[in-house]
């Protein structure tokens, strides 16, 4: 009786079915054994001993061969694990906001950062935000198809409620077209908020805005809704698997060759034909970039004076001046350099010096097959998701115009430890460039100028400009997150 109740002792401290029914046969076989031997041994207290410590020794196994279970299962089984998950924040709903984001992908993931932390200070709840389909790529990617979408609910559930679709009751409202539709005043702070949004919810349940864009201040918001920002943007908002999956490939080939460059070169037809720049272009082709921008009645700025916007650095660097750029620079001419866009307008014409000067120019298109590429190929929004994560990864990223993408890498990359960002001052660029060509400076100047003009811009830590009733002028938030970052020393 004595021995069976310690059995029961021993079974009863391991909390498995299985670990419990293997460590019980061990104790019986042991019992019989020792059962056996029993006659033969001189000293009861002896045979105790052995028994004692041989169950010690059985349920100590057991132990440690649960841990190492844990411990061999590959992680990608624990991922959605509900213990891994952060827990649920329970709060009092305020009502429900629905988004509908504007512009490319990298407008539309900077919105959405700013869409879940509103919402998230306001203690409402958050639809899925639903993708732009009616810019001018005509891409019909949605959330799901660009984003892990249960990744970014679960990964932030412990800060704001996040669903797929509105409740039934709400889903009514919309059909019925009686909730609130808007869009939120550009570059609030986060008392307009509270004081004019929060209010408006409550009345109605169920606000949509209608866009996402810039709709949140880069300046005079508290550190902790900063450091929200940066959480959703760097750590909820993951590709999904198929994208990244692929970009991770390509990256993998081109780490194999060596360092690489990621040239975001802003080149693309209707880039061209939305700023006016036309360097470099014949009258034919200004004739068509014009036709272009005046087919779009959306692109607002019709009549433009090339000259001036590019002498006041306001065009993207034409491949010709990139090339005359990076080799001022000191950049290796061996170097791998990716062209992180989309197809360059006149292509062999416009590239060749750049090839000429860097001839291990690649891009997705010829680094991969074309059987790899063709689930991406109609949804420009899925491949710029690729070049965004190659340009995050690469040894040094070169845009060669400040839009979105730019502005959000460099912030990434900031983020990711200061990685090497050369940030083109295009005013100076331009400038030093027409001396160069026509003769009043030689190239050891030109190169000692452009080295000097951005020795200060390759992505280290600095101050974000704060420019008081002129957001558009200052430092983007996300391009620039410090809130999130080590802090700036001092000289």
């Amino acid at each position: 009786m004595r021995y069976e109740a310690l059995i029961s002792v021993i079974v009863g401290e391991v909390n498995d079915e299985k670990l419990q029914g293997f460590v019980s046969d061990a104790i019986m076989v042991d019992k019989r054994r020792f059962i056996m031997l029993a006659p033969k041994r001189s000293s009861m207290f002896r045979l105790w001993t052995l028994r004692l410590a041989f169950l010690i020794m059985l349920w100590t196994i057991a132990v440690q061969f649960r841990s190492f279970g844990d411990m061999v299962t590959p992680s990608m089984f624990n991922t959605h694990s509900l213990s891994s998950l952060p827990h649920h924040r329970i709060y009092e709903n305020n009502g429900y906001v629905m988004v509908s984001s504007n512009g490319g992908l990298n407008q539309m993931r900077a919105g959405i950062c700013d869409m879940v932390t509103i919402a998230r200070y306001l203690n409402v709840t958050l639809i899925v935000p639903e993708l732009d389909n009616t810019s001018f790529w005509k891409d019909h990617s949605q959330f799901k198809d660009i984003f892990d979408v249960d990744y970014f609910i679960n990964s932030l559930r412990d800060e704001v409620l996040i669903l797929k679709q509105l409740p039934p009751q709400q889903k009514h409202k919309m059909k019925t077209g009686s909730l609130s539709s808007m869009p939120p005043i550009s570059w609030s702070n986060m008392s307009y908020y509270y004081d004019v949004i929060l209010p408006r919810i409550k009345a109605h349940g169920v606000v949509h805005f209608t866009k996402s864009d810039a709709r949140l201040a880069n300046n005079g918001i508290p550190e902790e809704v900063q450091k929200f920002r940066c959480r959703v943007n760097y750590h909820a908002l993951r590709f999904v698997p198929p994208i990244e999956q692929l970009a991770r490939k390509i990256v993998k080939i081109l780490k194999e060759k060596g360092p690489f460059l990621s040239l975001h070169l802003r080149y693309e037809m209707d880039m061209i034909a939305f700023s006016g720049c036309n360097e470099g272009c014949n009258k034919e082709e200004i004739d068509e970039l014009t036709k272009m921008r005046y087919s779009y009645p959306w692109w607002k700025e019709k009549e433009i004076d090339s000259e001036k916007k590019r002498r006041d650095g306001l065009c993207p660097l034409t491949p010709e001046e990139t090339a005359l750029t990076l080799s001022a620079l000191n950049i290796d001419s061996k170097i791998q350099v990716y062209i992180a866009a989309g197809d360059t307008y006149k292509s062999a014409k416009r590239m060749a010096s750049l090839k000429e000067a860097f001839p291990n120019l690649v891009k997705k298109e010829t680094i991969l097959e074309p059987s790899e590429l063709d689930p991406f190929r109609n949804h420009s929004n899925q491949m710029a998701a690729l070049d965004y994560y190659v340009s995050i990864e690469s040894d040094i990223f070169v845009p060669s115009y400040q839009g979105n993408m730019a502005k959000l890498v460099e912030g990434n990359r900031r983020y990711l430890g200061f990685k090497k960002t050369i940030v083109l001052d295009r005013k100076v660029l331009v400038n030093l460039i027409d001396e160069y060509k026509n003769g009043s400076i030689s190239w050891k100047q030109f190169s000692t100028s452009v080295k000097v003009a951005h020795a200060e811009r390759i992505g280290k830590p600095s101050t974000r400009s704060v420019v008081s009733g002129k957001p558009k002028e200052e430092d983007y938030f996300y391009t620039n997150p410090q809130e999130c970052l080590p802090p700036v020393k001092g000289p």
